[in-house]
């Protein structure tokens, strides 16, 4: 199991609840009891939360120097400019 990636594991966690949430919604139980205003409050929270981990995340590379650092990290180990 030591080789099992992360990201793997993750997407077939995230499956499985989808998967649970789906089968309750069919035989008419509501796993997240939530009106529409609660929900749209939801998913734009949501989209920020992983906005901000997405942006937080990556190398932003703002400066003509830290650009430049980049792409010599990425030639010394063979990547192509993004």
């Amino acid at each position: 199991m030591n080789n099992i990636k992360v990201a793997t594991i993750t997407r077939t966690a995230v499956l499985i609840l989808a998967l649970a949430n789906q089968i309750l919604s069919a035989t008419g139980h509501s796993p997240i009891p939530v009106d529409d205003a609660q929900l749209e409050q939801l998913i734009s929270t949501g989209i920020t939360v992983g906005a901000a981990i997405w942006a937080w995340w990556e190398n932003n590379s703002f400066t003509k120097e830290a650009i430049a650092a980049d792409n010599y990290l990425d030639s010394l180990i063979g990547r192509k400019e993004k």
